[in-house]
């Protein structure tokens, strides 16, 4: 099922044939630069699982991105129920993962700003929380672009303290 569609990209259900590419871009150091590993195959998979259980559940997800010019799937982006404690969880967090090439092209902005309309439409989400650590300069522009504010900087509980990628930012949207 598609559910956006923007001038250069259809945000849409996974397929089984988009598997190679996502656990590719999962695997890829250049993508993974601020997770704290690269995945292998058995553990993308087990994501893509986790991605289609979540929509099952709750009707919403990280969607396969679609390049509507090249007819495959760049990355994903969308939603997820965030599954850690902080002080401002429980919540939704927007979310994003480019294949390493389509960095730096609009994709990443394009596509969450499509999914933000989206959940004004279409979800029941009063605010949309994303985070990312503090040297993720790229997606933290991106979330200024698409409208979100800085509400503070916290270190990440499943990360142990002191890791390099441990202190992240937070912001905040309202719907």
């Amino acid at each position: 099922m598609d559910y956006i569609e923007t001038p250069r990209l259809i945000l849409r259900d996974w397929r089984e044939d988009d598997f190679p590419a996502f656990a590719k871009m999962n695997s890829d150091e250049n993508v993974m630069k601020y997770f704290p590993k690269t995945l292998m195959e058995e553990e993308s998979r087990e994501m893509f699982n986790q991605i289609q259980n979540h929509f099952e559940k709750y009707g919403y997800s990280a969607y396969a991105i679609e390049s509507k010019k090249h007819k495959t799937v760049i990355g994903f982006a969308g939603f997820h129920n965030i599954d850690f404690d902080a002080d401002f969880t429980p919540g939704v967090e927007i979310l994003w993962r480019l294949q390493f090439d389509k960095w730096g092209k609009g994709y990443a902005t394009e596509a969450a700003s499509a999914c933000l309309r989206y959940a004004k439409v279409r979800l029941d989400f009063k605010e949309v929380y994303s985070y990312t650590t503090i040297w993720n300069k790229m997606s933290e522009n991106v979330m200024q672009k698409i409208g979100m504010n800085k509400i503070s900087e916290f270190n990440h509980p499943l990360l142990p303290e002191g890791h390099l990628l441990s202190k992240h930012v937070l912001y905040k949207i309202n719907l």
